[in-house]
């Protein structure tokens, strides 16, 4: 597959002389073909087409090349959810026996997989802090096949050590799988850091308008990308074509909305930084970020569309802080284009204990941000509705 530029979007369906200009939706399940020599060119490669929708159908083909353009890749695979991209992945390349290491701030459900679901397969598992290459390094074992992990981590935002965990991963032949999903392939394509596997949630930015369920990866190694396919069509993890048609929709605005939630972003940021009751901010580009140099490295300069902080008061000021910001959709989701409000303690980290979560720097007071395309007075003003009903 090629990765050059182009401004026009391949086409689904030619009409006579003309052509559309929006592709369309292809439901069908099933695809015929004229003869079982044709139908066995195809399966062995020496004819493109589609037979049955669980096995691939157009929609999730756009979908695909379009994302793996954006990541600098041969190719990808468009799956049913970010979930089932992380768990292709997984379970796709490991077997019992395996050892897998895992960053210790994944998103929550990564986390469960990992502590939960392998093991019960007999794939030991085991987290390291990702700021830490050495540590993370220092925790590969000999039966360790796979490493992954997120650029920045979900949800205090603080930024791996990308290019020394490839480093180590590359030396002791582990394959190190990256969720892109926080940062996109506008801020880094981590395949240029060392990465053998990437993969998306295109339910959050990619898409961006939080009517999408969709995951995507992409392998640098055949024999692993087929591995993968192998395993996701097997249990079936097909998108919707629907689904697909609307992320390919809201792909064409991406570069576009990242631009501008970084700049809201970075904004809100700092006016929070500056209000009484708030005790802690994260953003990638500000002087007080514990990883600022490495996210100017990795980042190129650019921050994110998330913001983290904290406030006083505990869990009663975090309700009152929610009712006040009523404007705020209080939502466990990001990437939309409107601004969502997330709490991890009750929401994406509440299978872990309050002492963990405290481990990671997360309390009852600490709150996720994924800023949307709202104009930024408004917004300001409705987080400091919030903060004032947080105060009282």
């Amino acid at each position: 597959m090629s990765t050059k530029k182009t401004l026009q979007r391949p086409d689904v369906l030619s009409v006579g002389a003309s052509k559309p200009v929006v592709n369309g939706i292809q439901p069908s399940v099933v695809y015929a073909s004229e003869t079982p020599d044709a139908l066995d060119d195809q399966y062995e490669g020496r004819a493109q087409g589609h037979t049955y929708a669980r096995e691939g159908h157009p929609n999730a083909d756009l979908v695909a090349s379009a994302v793996a353009r954006m990541e600098g890749m041969e190719a990808g695979l468009t799956l049913g959810s970010g979930m089932a991209a992380v768990t292709a992945v997984l379970l796709g390349l490991t077997k019992a026996g395996d050892h897998v290491l895992g960053g210790d701030q994944l998103y929550g459900r990564s986390l469960r997989l990992m502590s939960e679901d392998l093991p019960r397969l007999g794939i030991e598992t085991s987290l390291a802090d990702p700021t830490d290459a050495a540590g993370f390094a220092a925790a590969i074992r000999p039966e360790t096949k796979l490493a992954l992990i997120e650029v920045v981590s979900n949800p205090t935002l603080r930024m791996a050590d990308l290019d020394g965990i490839a480093e180590a991963c590359r030396e002791r032949g582990v394959i190190l799988v990256v969720d892109n999903t926080f940062t996109t392939p506008a801020a880094i394509k981590p395949i240029e850091h060392g990465a053998d596997i990437v993969l998306h949630s295109v339910t959050k930015l990619l898409a961006g308008h939080s009517d999408v369920t969709l995951g995507w990866v992409g392998a640098k190694d055949p024999v692993q990308r087929k591995a993968i396919y192998d395993f996701a069509v097997t249990t079936g993890m097909t998108p919707s074509p629907f689904d697909c048609w609307l992320a390919e929709r809201g792909m064409m605005t991406f570069p576009l909305r990242f631009a501008r939630v970084q700049e809201t972003a970075e904004r809100l940021a700092a006016h929070l930084a500056r209000q009484k009751g708030v005790t802690k901010v994260l953003y990638p580009t500000r002087d007080d970020h514990p990883d600022r140099a490495r996210a100017q490295g990795l980042l190129r300069g650019q921050g994110c569309n998330m913001v983290s902080f904290e406030i006083e008061g505990g869990r009663k000021a975090a309700n009152a802080f929610t009712q006040g910001a009523a404007d705020i959709a209080f939502a466990p989701t990001l990437g939309d284009v409107g601004t969502t409000l997330s709490h991890p303690a009750s929401s994406s980290h509440r299978a872990l204990s309050a002492e963990r979560r405290a481990a990671l720097g997360m309390s009852e007071g600490f709150f996720r941000v994924s800023v949307g395309l709202e104009d930024p007075d408004a917004l300001i003003a409705a987080f400091d509705a919030g903060l004032a009903a947080a105060r009282a």
